[in-house]
């Protein structure tokens, strides 16, 4: 990996990563609305030709760090990302049970989400 960069798409729900201007990777994600408030981790997908350079885990990462400073949890209902969570609980931290059951309702009644 030479020089990535993530972007926020808020509109379309996408953080994306560009190694040295090529599409490398993205988190796809929706912001549960209303009360509780939260970023919701759907698909983590790594362009074949950047697997393997630490694309995924900077993108989950940016994505907590998102959250973070808006000062709402993140819930990992993206396989990767769950996992990367586990690993990385210092900068992972767990949403409050009722949020994760608001994501998953919300995901479900609205499978194009992702």
């Amino acid at each position: 990996m030479t020089q990535l960069t993530i972007r926020d798409d808020r509109e379309k729900h996408r953080l994306e990563a560009f190694d040295d201007g090529e599409y490398a990777g993205v988190v796809v994600y929706f912001a549960l609305a209303g009360e509780p408030h939260a970023l919701v981790a759907v698909h983590t997908v790594v362009e074949a030709t950047h697997e393997g350079k630490g694309v995924a885990g900077a993108l989950v990462r940016e994505f907590y760090r998102i959250a973070a400073a808006e000062g709402v949890p993140v819930v990992p209902l993206c396989p990767y990302a769950a996992k990367w969570a586990e690993r990385h609980p210092e900068e992972a931290p767990a949403a409050p049970p009722e949020v994760v059951r608001a994501a998953k309702r919300e995901l479900a009644a609205s499978p194009e989400l992702w």
